[in-house]
């Protein structure tokens, strides 16, 4: 079952409080997405610890209800 924009925004704003998200839906489907992640607590972070900060708050929902994520971060500009 796919799962929705709303519910992906919710849990990594659980995760990452000061989060900005925006999602985009690659295919039409609710099951492909893309997330662009936007928090200042990725200043100073490499990207790969960055995408880990966004995966850990996903948990076990990816690779399951939530399979096909393109995942984009950054910091605030300024």
């Amino acid at each position: 079952m796919p799962m929705p924009a709303e519910d992906i925004v919710a849990l990594i704003k659980a995760g990452i409080p000061d989060a900005q998200v925006e999602m985009e839906d690659l295919a039409g489907d609710n099951d492909h997405w893309k997330a662009v992640v936007t928090s200042e607590s990725f200043r100073g972070k490499l990207r790969v610890a960055q995408h880990q900060m966004v995966y850990a708050a996903l948990g076990d929902r990816m690779g399951g209800e939530l399979h096909a994520l393109a995942l984009e971060t950054r910091v605030p500009a300024g």
